[in-house]
């Protein structure tokens, strides 16, 4: 299987992975210069990966006008932007391989049935063998083997993937492929060793490490910073209508992050340019500052 012949790269090798539904704002930001901060301070290469996976939820100017305030931040990336749309056919080799392991069955549970199960997912469909062409989602088997991810800044997390998670969807019925199996594809193929990114994905670590060990990856190291919410305990995100970062102000912006960041930007940085700005940042870079904090965000 060519994609499981990835060198193990020595050197750090982060990444910002956004989503084209909409321009950054400033809860994007954060893992945005969380992951390149961390990046640059160990000396690493920073990349950015445009996770258009779901046509339906993305607008097509959104993709470009996020790598142009990264830009006008001075967010600077490593290598050519990778764009999921065009990695299909490396989703689908990793597909295969774990259909060749029978880790894989089709589902034709509709969303009613989810919520009664409360979403974590029951096995409904685990043994009905139904042919895999059958227009449904997809599958990825799991057992009740306790998956431990050694966060950075969150410390150690567990799940029992059968009980808490259970056999989770990596195609849907559409014929998209999910979050789950694409990020970890990718991870692979740009050799990423470290994961900085929100709190909110902390959940689906432990699938992401099960998925690399049935595909042969070294997992990375991952790093869960925690995220701006509203007053109602809920992800300041695009669906709370968060406003996009001003771009005729990019220094602003980074301040406030670094300031949200807990990193203490010196007073005198106010008046500085985002280049002079972000120099200090990497100099001066604690991750070890963002611990402690109790979050858990509302859905």
């Amino acid at each position: 299987m060519a994609l499981l012949n990835t060198p193990i790269p020595t050197t750090y090798r982060g990444r910002f992975a956004p989503s084209p539904s909409g321009p950054l704002h400033a809860g994007s930001i954060l893992a945005a210069l969380a992951s390149y901060l961390d990046a640059k301070s160990h000396h690493g290469l920073w990349f950015v990966r445009i996770e258009d996976l779901d046509p339906p939820r993305e607008s097509p100017a959104a993709a470009a006008a996020i790598l142009h305030t990264l830009e006008n931040l001075g967010l600077h990336w490593d290598g050519p932007v990778l764009y999921q749309s065009q990695r299909h056919a490396a989703y689908v080799e990793a597909l295969q391989e774990l259909i060749s392991q029978h880790l894989v069955y089709a589902c034709v549970c509709s969303r009613q049935t989810l919520t009664v199960s409360n979403f974590s997912y029951t096995g409904i469909c685990r043994n009905l063998n139904l042919p895999l062409h059958t227009p449904a989602a997809l599958r990825c088997r799991v057992t009740d083997q306790k998956f431990l991810c050694n966060d950075r800044i969150q410390g150690q997390f567990m799940q029992r993937l059968e009980h808490d998670v259970g056999d989770f969807v990596i195609r849907r019925k559409d014929g998209l492929f999910a979050y789950q199996l694409a990020v970890v594809v990718d991870d692979a193929f740009q050799g990423i060793t470290d994961v900085v990114r929100g709190i909110d994905l902390l959940d689906s670590t432990p699938r992401q490490i099960y998925l690399q060990e049935q595909l042969g990856f070294t997992p990375p190291r991952y790093a869960h910073v925690p995220i701006l919410i509203n007053s109602k305990g809920q992800k300041l995100g695009k669906q709370q209508y968060a406003k996009a970062i001003d771009n005729v102000f990019p220094a602003a912006e980074l301040m406030a992050a670094l300031t949200h960041l807990r990193q203490k930007p010196d007073p005198t940085l106010a008046s500085a340019n985002p280049a002079e700005i972000l120099a200090w940042a990497i100099t001066h870079w604690d991750i070890d500052k963002l611990k402690g904090i109790i979050q858990i965000p509302e859905n």
